[in-house]
């Protein structure tokens, strides 16, 4: 942030701590982070390109899930010039489990900002690193302090809620206002001789011991400075509004399969969920249906894909097919603010002499598994092996 716009923040939003308070905070803190800070593998260079990395697989990801996959994509992809000229294929291939997906197609076109607008070189500034496609205010304070010695806040959820309990901040944190509040606070108090090391030491607190259901942190090294420990009022903190409604949807899954033992999959188009991942055909569905005939519960198929005809269809059995019932698995999959029950329907083909598609393709198990694939995906294929 600019120095005047800094300055006027703080203004704005005094600490009112004294000088001795304020330093006995940061050397308590950087104290407890000296010896107890997480061993993770973006923690042991110094190479910006890779905490870049780390900390957009961070989002909405755990640690431990992140870190086989980062370590993965930087062998892959060790430099922004590599990652900026990858095939999406090996973008999705190498993200493939992470969801969403919009963070390596952003990150993409960040490096090749890079390449184009800072000759190969990240950017040094706050206002350089904002310009880069997918950072937002916590990304590039994360990454200007750790990489570049910036001294700017990182702030998380594990910060807002370690800052709502320090400060028992009344207001809603997902509100503007109270981030520039707690922003105020943090220009105050972040060490400017280490400020990637003072976020980091926030973020591990955050992770490790204040956390969302730990209300009595009495190993945290900032108990002198809680306000909620002492008020016994944590668990009111932090306020948060009410969460996005999750809008569940019914789905099937065909599993077309024919003589080969080949399968017939999709891949998703640039303006659906999941775009550029390879799937089976689904369809929607109001319920899963009972009573009724194969040509019914293939209706949805043919609705949808006007590639596959009734014609093809007539020649096509439900394997789970029992009387007027689809004894068939069913899978929970929940995204972000939508939740899919997808019920797996496998049929089988019996003329081999059938074409790919112009948006279907056979493909037979193994060839299927080199393919982008979602979580979902290999959930659908792992009922079929099993």
């Amino acid at each position: 942030m600019k120095s005047n716009a800094k300055q006027q923040l703080i203004e704005q939003y005094p600490l009112n701590w004294s000088e001795a308070k304020i330093q006995s905070f940061r050397e308590q803190l950087l104290g407890w982070y000296d010896q107890h800070q997480r061993d993770l593998p973006w923690r042991r260079t110094d190479n910006p390109y890779y905490i870049w990395v780390s900390e957009i697989m961070l989002q909405q990801t755990q640690v431990d899930t992140v870190k086989p996959y980062y370590e993965r994509f930087i062998e892959a992809l060790p430099t922004i010039e590599a990652l900026a000229t990858a095939s999406e294929a090996e973008l999705l291939s190498l993200w493939q489990g992470l969801g969403y997906y919009s963070r390596v197609r952003n990150i993409q076109v960040a490096a090749q900002q890079i390449m184009s607008e800072y000759e190969g070189e990240m950017p040094q500034t706050l206002e350089g690193l904002l310009s880069l496609k997918g950072i937002g205010p916590y990304t590039a304070g994360a990454v200007g302090s750790i990489a570049f010695g910036l001294v700017e806040p990182a702030i998380d959820g594990n910060v807002m809620r370690i800052m709502s309990r320090l400060f028992e901040i009344e207001q809603d944190i997902t509100l503007t206002s109270t981030r520039k509040r707690m922003a105020a606070y943090l220009y105050q108090l972040i060490d400017p001789k280490r400020p990637g090391d003072f976020n980091q030491a926030l973020m591990d607190i955050g992770a490790t011991i204040m956390t969302p259901t730990n209300y009595e942190p009495l190993e945290s090294p900032l108990l002198d400075f809680d306000q909620s420990y002492h008020n016994g009022t944590a668990h009111l903190f932090p306020i948060k509004a009410k969460k996005v409604k999750v809008i569940p949807q019914m789905k099937f899954a065909y599993a077309i399969r024919n003589v080969e033992g080949e399968y017939l999959v999709r891949q998703h188009r640039e303006d659906e969920l999941l775009h550029g991942l390879w799937h089976f055909p689904m369809s929607d569905v109001e319920m899963v249906m009972e009573g009724v005939t194969q040509h019914e519960l293939l209706e949805p198929l043919l609705e949808q894909y006007p590639e596959i005809t009734e014609s093809l269809l007539q020649q096509a059995q439900l394997i789970q097919f029992n009387g007027d019932q689809l004894q068939a698995p069913t899978i929970i999959h929940q995204f972000s603010h939508r939740k899919w029950t997808v019920t797996l329907v496998e049929v089988t083909l019996n003329d081999s002499a059938i074409s790919n598609f112009e948006s279907l393709k056979w493909v037979s198990m193994a060839q299927m598994a080199e393919l982008p694939l979602s979580t979902l995906q290999q959930k659908l294929m792992k009922q079929i092996k099993s």
